[in-house]
C-alpha cells in the first residue's frame, strides 16, 4: 500500500507540472537524493564555452553532423514516456479506487529509473535542463514539433513506441538531434535516420545472435527451427536463414525448417530429433501459450532425445513451473542483463526501498541506464558523441551500437542498433547468462 501511495504522489507530481507546462516540466535540479555513492561520483569536468564548433577533416559515417564539434555548459534534453497523465486524471489530481492500471506503471518506472540518473549526474555537476513530455498526452507530439518546442533539444530520449517513434525520428532527422529510442523493439519502418539509436534490438539482430551462438556453442548439432504457419512467424524463418548464409564458419549446420500447430503430436516432432548428438530447437514463437503448447510437446522427448531449446525475447517473462516443463533446457535471447550485483543496481536498490518500500522494476534499471549512459556521452563527447558511441564505458549492461544499412550500396547508416545480445538460460530461482 506505501508504494501505491508513493506511486499516486508521483503521478499527482507530474500531472499539476504537466497542467502547469502545457505537457512539459522543465526540472533543472532536484533534491530528491543524497548523492551517488562514491564509487558513482567523480569530478565533472571543467565547463566549456557556451557552445564551441569545429569541423572534423572527414565526418564518421559519411554524415557531415557528426563532423562537428559542438559543446556546451549546458544542454537541453527532452525525455518521452508514455505516463497516461490525461487517463489517470481524467477526472481529478487523484487516483480513482485504489488499484492503479498496468498500463501506466512501465512508463512511470522507466521514467523514475531515468529521473534517478538525471539527478545523480546532475548532483556531479552536469548542466541539465530535462523536460519531461507524456507521449500519451493530449498534446501530440506533431502539436509540439509545430509550437517548435523542441527546437533547441540537444538530446531526445524516448520509451515510446509507433506512431511516436516515427514522428520523433522525422523530427530528429530534420533537425539533426540524437534520438535514443529505449524500449521498442522495432524500427517503426524507419530506413534513413542515423541520428536514430535502437537500444532495444529488433528481432532480425535476435535472430542473427541465437544462430550464431548455437553454431559455434555446439560442435555436433542437429538444428530444428519450429514455427507455425503465420507471416510473421516464416519471417523470422527466413531471418534465421539469411543470418545462416551470411555466416563465415566452415563446420555451421543447416537449419531444418518444421511447421507445427496444436495438433503436430510428439511422435511427429520425433522425426526430425536425433539421439545420439544434441537437438538444438529453436521455437519462433513469441506469444506464451504458443511457446508453452510447444514446450510440452518437446517435454515428452526430453528423455529420449538430448534438447537444448531456444526460444525469443519475450520468453524472458515466461515462468516454467508446470511439473512437466521442469528439467527442460530452455534459453532465451535479450539485450539487456542485469545480475544487480553492480554498484550502480545497488545504488537503485537502495533508494527505492527507502523511498518506495518496494523493490525496482527492470523498467526503472533500465531507465536508468540507458539515461546514464547517453547523457554521460552527451557531456563527455558533446551534441555530435557518435563517433565515440562505441567506446563509451558500461553503466549496467553492455551496449554495443553498430551502423545498420538497410539499403544495398548506401554509405550512410539507416540508423544505429544496439547489437549486444546476451543468451541467457531460464533457471528455477535467476536466469543466467550464457555468453559475454
Amino acid at each position: 500500500m506505501n508504494h501505491l501511495n508513493n506511486i499516486k504522489l508521483l503521478l499527482s507530481a507530474l500531472v499539476l507540472l504537466v497542467l502547469v507546462s502545457s505537457c512539459s516540466s522543465t526540472r533543472k535540479s532536484t533534491k530528491r537524493v543524497d548523492g551517488p555513492p562514491p564509487s558513482l561520483s567523480k569530478p565533472a569536468p571543467a565547463k566549456k564555452p557556451e557552445e564551441k564548433k569545429s569541423e572534423a577533416a572527414k565526418a564518421p559515417f559519411n554524415v557531415p553532423a557528426f563532423g562537428k564539434e559542438v559543446k556546451k555548459a549546458s544542454y537541453n534534453i527532452a525525455f518521452f514516456a508514455p505516463l497516461y497523465l490525461d487517463s489517470a486524471f481524467a477526472t481529478s489530481s487523484d487516483i480513482p479506487g485504489r488499484t492503479m492500471p498496468k498500463y501506466v506503471l512501465p512508463g512511470l518506472e522507466f521514467y523514475e529509473g531515468a529521473q534517478l540518473a538525471l539527478d545523480s549526474l546532475q548532483q556531479q555537476g552536469y548542466d541539465l535542463k530535462v523536460t519531461v513530455y507524456d507521449s500519451k498526452a493530449k498534446q501530440s507530439i506533431p502539436a509540439l514539433i509545430r509550437s517548435k518546442t523542441l527546437d533547441n533539444t540537444d538530446l531526445i530520449i524516448g520509451a515510446v513506441s509507433n506512431p511516436e517513434l516515427k514522428e520523433l525520428s522525422d523530427f530528429a532527422k530534420e533537425k539533426e538531434i540524437n534520438l535514443v529510442s529505449g524500449t521498442f523493439p522495432n524500427d517503426a519502418g524507419i530506413t534513413d535516420n542515423p541520428f536514430l539509436y535502437i537500444s532495444n534490438s529488433t528481432l532480425k539482430t535476435h535472430c542473427e545472435a541465437i544462430q550464431n551462438y548455437v553454431q559455434n556453442a555446439f560442435a555436433n548439432k542437429n538444428i530444428v527451427l519450429f514455427r507455425r504457419n503465420t507471416t510473421f512467424e516464416g519471417r523470422l524463418a527466413a531471418d534465421f536463414k539469411a543470418s545462416y548464409e551470411k555466416m563465415d564458419n566452415a563446420k555451421k549446420t543447416r537449419i531444418k525448417e518444421v511447421i507445427w500447430n496444436e495438433g503436430t503430436t510428439t511422435e511427429e516432432i520425433s522425426k526430425y530429433l536425433l539421439t545420439d548428438r544434441t537437438n538444438v530447437i529453436i521455437v519462433t514463437a513469441l506469444d506464451e501459450a504458443g511457446a508453452k503448447s510447444l514446450l510440452r510437446k518437446l517435454s515428452v522427448s526430453a528423455a529420449t532425445y538430448p534438447l537444448q531449446i531456444f526460444g525469443m525475447p519475450t520468453w524472458d517473462v515466461i515462468k516454467l513451473k508446470e511439473p512437466e516443463l521442469k528439467g527442460l533446457q530452455v534459453y532465451y535471447s535479450s539485450p539487456y542483463f542485469n545480475d544487480k550485483t553492480d554498484a550502480y543496481s545497488r545504488y537503485i536498490n537502495d533508494y527505492f526501498r527507502r523511498t518506495y518500500k518496494a523493490r525496482p522494476s527492470d523498467m526503472a534499471y533500465k531507465g536508468f541506464d540507458l539515461t546514464y549512459y547517453f547523457v554521460k556521452l552527451l557531456h563527455n563527447n558533446g551534441v555530435y558523441f557518435n563517433g565515440m558511441v562505441s567506446e563509451s564505458p558500461k553503466v549496467i549492461t553492455n551496449y554495443n551500437f553498430l551502423p545498420v544499412y538497410l539499403k544495398e550500396g548506401e554509405g550512410t547508416p539507416s540508423y544505429f542498433e544496439n547489437k549486444n545480445i546476451y543468451i541467457i538460460q531460464k533457471g528455477d530461482s535467476a536466469d543466467i547468462k550464457m555468453n559475454k
